[in-house]
């Protein structure tokens, strides 16, 4: 059975740091894409960034480049994603995706930034 279990997610001050971490079983991890998305309400959800199977290859939203980071332990199946520099228009749902001719989805984490 597929589980992707986030979390890491909270209430944090304009300037400040989250890491988000999604635990994966399961499956394949390191056969995977992983991808964090995000959905504000009202809004779509859009990717925010993504790495290979081999960590070798990532890309990110404009909107995060240089704030976030994705990374990958696959000896411990797990995707992280280290936000800094948060603002208020970072404030979402945060999910985790894994795909690999198919995708799955984890149950999301809020996180909200305010002051």
């Amino acid at each position: 059975q597929v589980q992707l279990v986030e979390s890491g997610g909270g209430l944090v001050q304009p300037g400040g740091s989250l890491r988000l971490s999604c635990a994966a079983s399961g499956f394949t991890f390191s056969s995977y894409r992983m991808s964090w998305y995000r959905q504000a309400p009202g809004k779509e959800r859009e990717l925010v960034a993504a790495i290979t199977g081999t960590g070798g290859i990532t890309n990110y939203a404009d909107s995060v480049k240089g704030r976030f980071t994705i990374s990958r332990d696959n000896a411990k199946n797990t995707v992280y994603l280290q936000m800094n520099s948060l603002k208020p228009e970072d404030t979402a749902v945060y999910y985790c995706n894994a795909w690999h001719g198919r995708g799955y989805w984890g149950q999301g984490t809020q996180v909200t930034v305010s002051s």
